[in-house]
């Protein structure tokens, strides 16, 4: 009778172990997703820049699909604005709906528009950048819900919500380093992450319980 050969029964167990550590890595890197860019690029106050009454604010909202092969379909996304003065609260001054689109790999998008406001207190917003050296804050809001488009299917539907705050100087324009956009970001752990730990978690078993 012929011997069994430990040897080869090593060999194959540590063949499976790699062999499932690779399908679960390329699984991973198949089907791990994130979340678009969003930020805000121009954001404009004509009340602060000459003390007129157009009490309409201007803003260009950029959303980046970073991904390059996988494409994302947005739901309507809400955009909140709000005044952050001097009281303890924010007090929401207009709100505005992008329409809902699919946006392809590695594609970006610009959304530019008025939106008209109401419930500022203009003359405490204006005094406070009359010396163009004061700011006074705004902050964007930004709620959506998202599913990724890989290859011929979607994923289910996943929550977006991110957030700014966007300083104004005299001149009526967002004051920030460089002319930049901001960034509007969320609290929330990146699914990405959630992904890796996961695959990482799977890959570890595995090897821990043929090595037993």
């Amino acid at each position: 009778m012929a011997k069994n050969d430990p040897g080869g029964c090593c060999r194959c167990c540590c063949s499976f172990v790699v062999t499932s550590g690779l399908t679960a890595l390329f699984m991973w890197l198949s089907l791990r997703t994130s979340y678009p860019t969003c930020s805000i690029e121009q954001f404009y106050v004509p009340a602060l820049d000459n003390s007129t009454d157009n009490h309409t604010i201007f803003f260009d909202l950029r959303l980046a699909n970073r991904m390059k092969d996988k494409g994302v379909r947005y739901n309507n996304i809400t955009l909140t604005f709000l005044y952050e003065g001097k009281g303890p609260s924010s007090i929401n001054i207009a709100n505005y709906t992008v329409k809902g689109f699919y946006q392809g790999h590695k594609k970006k998008a610009h959304r530019a528009e008025l939106v008209q406001t109401t419930g500022v207190p203009w003359s405490e917003a204006i005094a406070a950048v009359s010396n163009n050296v004061s700011t006074v804050n705004f902050g964007v809001q930004l709620a959506t819900r998202v599913k990724f488009k890989i290859m011929f299917w979607y994923t289910k539907w996943y929550r977006l919500a991110v957030s700014a705050d966007i300083a104004v100087g005299g001149g009526g324009q967002k004051v920030n380093k460089k002319g930049e956009g901001i960034k509007l970001t969320s609290r929330a752990p990146d699914r990405g992450w959630r992904w890796a730990r996961f695959s990482l978690t799977v890959i570890s078993i595995i090897f821990a319980i043929f090595m037993l």
